[in-house]
């Protein structure tokens, strides 16, 4: 008989955060079974409410890890994990484009992102295509640009929309060397990636792309953090989550295909992301009446580090509002009484939306989506909102009442931009003045001067497809 020897592990504490959040929806069952409450009538889990809904035990700022507030289980073949490098430290880091690219050059990697890829594809009664989610600033550009390099080869027809993201400006000013990688990531992944996606949009709260960024974007009614991830991410989460309905719904006639379509014609495949967040409306009003009030100015923020685009020309854009009740979206005024604006004499929502368009921009192509349903921000959603919000969002006339925002408006947009001209020109003229040789990691992982050359001219053609004309229908 041989001996046993046993090992043991001490489990690892769950954010308590977390724990409290889950103690709210249900248990753990002894066979390791979640157990979720329902209600009476066994109809579903039981709705967090305000008297319920968990407060954060630990201080937000010390909140690093997305995946601290992870609520849904991953099948396990979802999940591929890049064992030669370290997510963070200061050493051994994916932080230049070329070290990326070759990961997925690699068999092992290759052959399991294919297993993985299969698995779920082949699930799949109706294929619309792929989502890709990247970080632009370091090596995970160019995981990004392989992997839909081999997603277009493999699957071509199919849409595939690349949403790169970037962080604010926060960490880099300090940072020179980290800085530097950003500049150069980001030029090699948009580059990359709008020659193998349908449509490349950068997403980032940071003012621009160069060296020296504008401060963050501003948001009249919240109240964030740049320098936390956590905020950082609930807002651009909650813009990609609104701008891509059109073709995520059922009821929706869009696919990704002819969204992509629509606004990337004559080669502009990378656009800008905007968003109102929340959408600004006060109880009384309705939505012509909150449109009318905004005037000439661009009714969103922008999110794609590429400065203020009020004033610029659009060539196309697909915009979505959400969360406004029905009995909102026309002119609630007495019949009888003149009507303040051409969008008061509409009779449906959608007609508001793209009446308000055509006048804002006559010339260019847009989309509207009307939805119902508000965003939902209830925990662990960060609590980011004025006090001059109610409960659903709204801006509020009377004094506040001190409860917590638990649903907001929101609206969003995706614009091919004519800014893009002068900002994909202008990254290409901070590129010229460094010198590729003086960077190891991109030399080492097979970059050489000339990939930079190359880099330059592909930057300025694609810059140059945002010069000229006014839009898709001239």
């Amino acid at each position: 008989m041989g001996k046993l020897t046993t090992h043991t592990e001490e489990v690892y504490p769950k954010n308590p955060y977390l724990q409290d959040l889950l103690s709210a929806e249900g248990s753990l069952s002894s066979d390791g079974v979640w157990k979720v409450k329902v209600i009476p009538n066994g109809k579903g889990p039981t709705p967090l409410t305000t008297a319920t809904t968990p407060k954060p035990l630990i201080p937000t700022e010390n909140i690093r890890v997305w995946s601290d507030f992870l609520r849904v289980h991953l099948h396990p073949r979802s999940i591929c994990v890049i064992q030669k490098y370290n997510h963070d430290g200061e050493a051994g880091l994916l932080e230049a484009f070329g070290q990326g690219e070759s990961v997925l050059k690699e068999p092992r990697y290759l052959e399991e992102l294919d297993d993985r890829l299969h698995f779920y594809v082949e699930e799949c009664d109706y294929l619309q295509g792929f989502q890709i989610l990247c970080d632009l600033h370091d090596g995970f550009s160019g995981v990004g640009a392989k992997a839909t390099e081999l997603l277009q080869d493999e699957y071509s027809g199919r849409g595939i929309i690349t949403w790169g993201l970037l962080p604010g400006p926060y960490s880099l000013q300090q940072e020179p060397q980290k800085n530097i990688y950003r500049l150069l990531n980001t030029a090699f992944g948009l580059v990359h990636l709008s020659a193998q996606s349908s449509l490349v949009c950068p997403l980032s709260l940071g003012g621009s792309l160069g060296l020296r960024p504008d401060p963050p974007v501003n948001f009249p009614h919240l109240h964030y953090d740049a320098t936390l991830p956590f905020h950082c991410s609930a807002i651009l989460a909650t813009a990609l989550d609104t701008v891509t309905v059109p073709y995520r719904l059922h009821s929706s006639p869009v696919s990704m295909v002819q969204l992509a379509d629509m606004l990337t014609f004559s080669g502009k495949k990378v656009v800008t992301a905007g968003a109102a967040i929340p959408f600004p409306l006060v109880p009384s009003q309705s939505l012509p009446d909150a449109l009318v009030q905004l005037g000439g100015t661009t009714p969103w923020t922008p999110l794609s580090a590429c400065g203020d685009t009020c004033g610029t020309r659009c060539f196309a854009q697909s915009v979505v509002l959400r969360g406004l009740d029905r009995a909102c979206h026309t002119s609630q005024l007495t019949p009888g009484t003149p009507l303040p604006s051409r969008l008061h004499a509409c009779t449906t929502g959608e007609e508001v939306l793209a009446q308000y368009f055509q006048q804002q921009q006559p010339r260019v192509r847009s989309s509207s989506h009307l939805l119902l349903t508000p965003c939902k921000v209830l925990p662990p959603y960060p609590c980011l909102f004025s006090s001059s919000l109610s409960q659903q969002g709204l801006i509020q006339d009377d004094p506040p009442t001190g409860a917590a925002v638990e649903s907001i408006p929101v609206l969003g947009a995706l614009c091919s931009s004519a800014s893009l001209n002068q900002t994909l020109g202008d990254l290409a003229k901070e590129l010229t003045k460094l010198d590729l040789r003086r960077w190891a990691s991109f030399m080492d992982a097979g970059v050489e001067q000339g990939d930079l050359e190359e880099l330059l001219q592909d930057l300025h053609s694609l810059a140059q497809c945002y010069q000229g004309g006014d839009s898709l229908v001239d």
